[in-house]
């Protein structure tokens, strides 16, 4: 089915920046419903911004003003630009993409920012 391939973790200092790409091996289709959740270690995954097919986005409130999810509808590709980041922010990052026919998550990409 739908693989989803993401890239653009690295290490970064705290008030870098770092942006994240996760792309569809093909079209989703019409309704869709995808973006990012995060696992640090020892903790539960959590939401960090979803963005719908109609453009509607949902930013967990400790990424509000930071972070910026957007979308290539063509390339069928998601966009997580990260700015002011923060030690807490360290986590594996997981694409996440959801559609009629099932959830499907990306391979997940680490985030380290550290001074």
């Amino acid at each position: 089915q739908v693989q989803l391939v993401e890239s653009g973790g690295g290490l970064v200092q705290p008030g870098g920046s770092l942006r994240l790409s996760c792309a569809a091996s093909e079209s989703i289709g019409r309704f869709f419903s995808m973006g990012w959740y995060r696992q640090a270690p020892g903790k539960q995954r959590e939401l960090v911004v979803v963005i719908n097919s109609g453009g509607r986005t949902n930013y967990a409130d400790s990424v509000k003003g930071r972070f910026t999810i957007s979308r290539d509808n063509a390339k069928n590709t998601v966009y997580l630009q990260m700015n002011s980041l923060e030690p807490e922010d360290t986590a594996v990052y997981y694409c996440n993409l959801a559609i009629a026919l099932g959830i499907y998550w990306g391979q997940g990409t680490q985030v380290t920012v550290s001074s």
